[in-house]
């Protein structure tokens, strides 16, 4: 049985913070954005367990 690949976490918000640099949307950096086809499996669930914390710091910022 294979898994399903992981999605993106875009929520078609797409502005990137500038003084963070990441999409007030899903919290990945432009580069992050730019790689996630490209990336792998591990790749994606790297930037995935950081996102939560990156939006946090957006919304303490009252970015988002």
């Amino acid at each position: 049985m294979s898994r399903e690949p992981i999605k993106s976490p875009c929520i078609k918000v797409c502005a990137v913070d500038a003084s963070t640099g990441w999409c007030l949307g899903c919290g990945r950096t432009l580069k992050e954005i730019g790689q996630w086809v490209a990336m792998g499996e591990s790749g994606r669930e790297s930037v995935l367990c950081e996102l939560p914390e990156r939006i946090g710091r957006l919304e303490a910022l009252g970015k988002r």
